[in-house]
């Protein structure tokens, strides 16, 4: 005989246990849905922030290559500009050159008569005379000797004084203008129409740079 299930809970318990269940069912599946997107929106926020690591590892690698090219292209310009200064040395000395021999010519041609040499020192561009005069118009005619000359200029008198005249017997009580003079040489070269010879000079001093000097500068023995 079969037996008989009798329900004993009344009808609207029964309903009420029936909706907590669904109640319980829904609220654990959104509790579940909620934790799925959290681990969702943290799996793509920590791609994107592993990617952004990575590309900023890489702007880091890319700015040390940068700042390495950028020392080798300052060490090059230093080389450069290096390798300019020489040049520019070399070329400074490869048209100077010739400047003693120029100096010495010159000396040698506007050197008036009556004047006599007994110091030439140069220091660049500047050279310092000294010597004897027979009187200051010598001087003058040496200063303006100088002044058109094409490869000196900018004559200076430092000193002119009387002085006993070197080698005279000291009872005739001879006397003599002793000088110190100042000039530059002039470093560029001048043209060919600044090359004319100056009157006495050989006939081919007048084709390019003044021809060496013939013979030293006048000096008082």
């Amino acid at each position: 005989m079969a037996a008989v299930r009798i329900n004993l809970l009344p009808h609207r318990e029964q309903k009420r246990q029936a909706r907590q269940r669904q109640f319980i069912s829904l609220a654990a599946s959104l509790v579940v849905l909620g934790l799925a997107i959290v681990a969702l929106v943290h799996g793509v926020l920590s791609a994107q922030i592993e990617n952004q690591k990575d590309r900023n590892t890489l702007l880091k690698k890319e700015i040390a290559k940068l700042d390495e090219q950028i020392k080798e292209i300052d060490r090059l310009r230093d080389q450069i500009q290096a390798v300019l200064a020489r040049k520019q040395v070399v070329e400074t000395l490869q048209a100077n050159r010739s400047e003693a021999v120029h100096l010495l010519d010159q000396l040698v041609r506007q050197l008036p008569d009556g004047i006599y040499l007994k110091t030439v020192k140069q220091a660049g561009p500047k050279v310092t005379v000294s010597g004897y005069a027979q009187s200051n118009a010598r001087v003058s005619t040496l200063m303006r000797n100088i002044e058109a000359s094409p490869w000196l200029g900018t004559p200076e008198l430092v000193e002119i004084k009387l002085v006993p005249a070197p080698g005279a017997p000291k009872d005739r009580n001879l006397t003599i203008n002793e000088f110190t003079m100042t000039f530059l040489v002039k470093r560029a070269a001048p043209t060919e129409a600044k090359l004319a010879p100056t009157p006495g000079a050989p006939a081919g001093a007048a084709k390019g740079a003044p021809a060496a000097p013939a013979a030293a500068p006048k000096t008082k023995a």
